[in-house]
C-alpha cells in the first residue's frame, strides 16, 4: 500500500485501521474506524474484487467516515466504521468468514460489523460464531436479519420527502424514477416505488439481477451507457459510489438525486455544488440511506422491535427537510448542511464527555 495511507487517515480523521491477512483461509481484509465518539463504530462489511489495496483502503476509509456521519444526524449512540474484503465474492467461505470474526472479535467491541455489499445474513451467522460484536444476524438466531429492506424504504421515504420539496406534495404517481443498482436494497426500492405508481426504469450490470427484476415488476431495463438519455424525475444510484461527477454531471436530466449509495458525490464541495447550479434536488446519501443501520443498531441494542424502527426509519422524511431549509438559509450544499449537523452533535457529546 502506497505511503498516503496515513495522509488519508488525517484528512479525513481516522482514530484506527486495522490490516486483516490469513493465507489459509485466503482473507484479505481492511477494518477502518473513524470515530467513536458516540459510542462503538457500527458498519457493514462489504467484499468486493478490488482493482487494487489502494483502491479498497480508500473505500473503507471513505466508507467508515460516511457512517460516523450518519450515525450522527440518525440520533444513534454509535460511531463510524467500515469494512471490506478484497476478493471474489464468489469464492467466499466459512472458514474465510469465522477467521474474520476473530479479527473483528480482537477489537472487543470497538467496532460492530454487519451486512453490506456482497454479504449476507447466513456470512453474518458464521461471524457470530467467533465473536458478539455482529448485527443481522437470521431471526431464526434472534437477529433482524436482513436490513435492506430498512434502507431501501428509507430511501423511498426520503425520496417522498424530496418531492414534497420539489412538487408540493409527495406523491411519486407517474414520476419517471431511475434505479441504477438492483441488488437487495434496489429490489426493495423499486417494490416500493411501483407500488406508489411510478414508472420505474432499472440499469444494471449484473442480467440475474435485471432479469429477476423485469420478472417481478412491470419496470423498463435501460443500458448503463443509455441511462443519462432518459428525461428523469428521479434518479437513485442504488450501486457503488461517485456516479455524480464530472462525467455525468452535464448529462443529468433530473430535477432529483435521491437513492441508496454510499458516497454519491465523487468531491463533496465542488459536485454539490454544481448540483446546485444546475437546480439538482440532493439528498445526503449517508442521511437518506441510514434506514438499514437504524435497524441493525436497534438489533445490537438489544430488545428488538420491528415496529419502533420501521417509525425512526420514517424519521427520514422531516430531517431531510431540515436539510433542505438550512441549504437555502445558510446557502450552503445540501451536504454541507447535513454535515453540519452531524458534526454539531459529535463535537457537542465529545464536549460532555471530557467534563468531569
Amino acid at each position: 500500500m502506497s505511503n498516503t495511507v496515513f495522509q488519508l487517515m488525517q484528512e479525513l480523521e481516522h482514530e484506527q485501521v486495522v490490516i486483516c491477512n490469513d493465507p489459509h483461509s485466503k482473507l484479505k481484509a481492511i477494518i477502518a474506524i473513524h470515530n467513536t465518539t458516540l459510542g462503538p463504530a457500527l458498519g457493514g462489511t462489504r467484499m468486493w474484487n478490488y482493482v487494487s489495496d489502494d483502491d479498497a483502503m480508500i473505500d473503507a476509509l471513505r466508507l467508515s467516515r460516511g457512517m460516523t456521519y450518519k450515525a450522527a444526524i440518525s440520533g444513534l449512540n454509535l460511531g463510524g466504521g467500515k469494512a471490506v474484503i478484497i476478493g471474489d465474492p464468489s469464492l467466499k467461505s466459512e472458514a474465510l468468514w469465522r477467521r474474520y470474526g476473530k479479527f473483528v472479535n480482537s477489537l472487543n467491541g470497538k467496532y460492530i460489523t454487519a451486512e453490506d455489499v456482497n454479504t449476507s445474513a447466513t456470512d453474518m451467522e458464521f461471524i457470530h460464531l467467533e465473536t458478539k460484536h455482529v448485527t443481522g444476524i437470521p431471526e431464526y438466531m434472534g437477529g433482524s436479519g436482513d436490513p435492506s429492506p430498512f434502507t431501501a424504504y428509507g430511501v423511498f421515504v426520503g425520496m417522498k420527502a424530496c418531492a414534497h420539496k420539489h412538487w408540493g406534495n409527495d406523491s411519486l404517481e407517474n414520476k419517471n424514477v431511475l434505479v441504477q443498482g438492483v441488488g437487495h436494497v434496489g429490489q426493495y426500492l423499486v417494490g416500493h416505488l411501483v407500488e406508489a405508481g411510478a414508472n420505474v426504469f432499472i440499469t444494471d450490470i449484473n442480467e440475474a439481477k435485471i432479469k429477476e427484476t423485469v420478472n417481478k415488476h412491470q419496470v423498463t431495463y435501460v443500458a448503463p451507457d443509455k441511462m443519462f438519455d432518459l428525461k428523469l424525475d428521479v434518479y437513485a444510484p442504488c450501486a457503488l459510489g461517485a456516479t455524480i461527477n464530472d462525467d455525468t454531471l452535464p448529462k443529468l436530466n433530473c430535477p432529483i438525486i435521491a437513492g441508496a449509495a454510499n458516497n454519491q458525490l465523487a468531491v463533496e464541495k465542488i459536485h454539490g455544488q454544481q448540483l446546485i447550479d444546475k437546480g439538482i434536488l440532493y439528498a445526503p446519501d449517508f442521511l437518506i440511506n441510514a434506514g438499514g443501520l437504524v435497524n441493525v443498531a436497534a438489533e445490537a441494542g438489544g430488545a428488538y422491535n420491528r415496529e419502533k424502527v420501521t417509525k425512526d426509519v420514517e424519521k427520514i422524511y422531516n430531517r431531510i427537510l431540515a436539510i433542505f431549509s438550512m441549504s437555502e438559509d445558510e446557502k450552503i450544499t445540501t451536504q454541507e448542511a447535513a454535515m453540519r449537523i452531524a458534526q454539531k452533535r459529535i463535537d457537542d457529546v465529545a464536549h460532555v464527555k471530557s467534563r468531569l
